[in-house]
């Protein structure tokens, strides 16, 4: 009984695959799964508060390729939203981990990412204020319960026609084709499509957009801290 016993975990020994063999099977397991089906981020700053907070880890949907209107997605960028990757660093080690990170999407990469909700889509006009400070697309206003902390607007002493405006007014800005309008829901506290229109009366060249290709995914699920883990609610 012992020699069969002995026979078998020797058996077994022999069966298993090299430890430097499991850890890149590990590896590429992951990668792929962060690559097309689930990818998890971290929330680094307010501007999505109440919705998410700073340190949240949330999950996002690799699968589902369609966006809408109200949803609250992760898309890819470099320094600024118009540039693809970040800069070297000029640091081998540094830019080598990046090279890494950009192989198996583990740990930092060359692209940075943002959380933010979708406003507008592709063609859609849209501008701020109502006379009750709501923003507009296609001449609706929006019912935005999650709004949280959005910019002063006070009728009738500072509205969009007073002087000066209110800094919650942007002009109408058409979204181009293949391009999303995203705010922050802590509206106040938000670097987001508009941040350089606020205020003002001119939109050509005021806002910046996020390309379609570069979004990620939704977010669908936090996971931590657990004691909000589960589903986002994009509503």
């Amino acid at each position: 009984m012992t020699v069969t016993t002995a026979q078998e975990a020797a058996g077994r020994r022999r069966r298993r695959l090299p430890v430097g063999v499991e850890v890149i099977l590990a590896v590429v397991v992951v990668a792929l799964v962060q690559g097309f089906v689930v990818k998890p981020f971290g929330v680094p700053s307010q501007s999505m508060e109440q919705t998410l907070r700073i340190g949240d880890r949330i999950v996002v949907d690799r699968t589902d390729g369609t966006v809408e209107r109200g949803d609250i997605v992760v898309f890819a960028h470099g320094e600024t939203w118009q540039e693809t990757r970040l800069r070297p660093t000029g640091n081998v080690l540094t830019d080598s981990i990046r090279r890494v990170g950009d192989l198996t999407g583990i740990g930092p990469s060359s692209t940075a990412y943002t959380v933010k909700r979708v406003i507008g889509m592709p063609g859609d006009r849209v501008r701020c204020c109502d006379s009750s400070g709501r923003v507009l697309v296609e001449g609706d206003p929006l019912e935005e319960g999650y709004l949280f902390e959005d910019h002063t607007f006070r009728s009738p002493e500072l509205t969009c026609d007073t002087t000066p405006r209110s800094s919650r007014c942007f002009p109408e800005i058409r979204v181009p084709s293949d391009r999303l309008l995203v705010l922050g829901d802590h509206r106040s506290q938000s670097a987001d499509s508009v941040a350089s229109c606020r205020g003002g009366t001119e939109a050509e060249g005021c806002a910046r957009f996020v390309p379609m290709n570069r979004v990620v995914g939704p977010v669908v699920f936090r996971i931590w801290p657990l004691d909000t883990f589960g589903r986002v609610n994009a509503d």
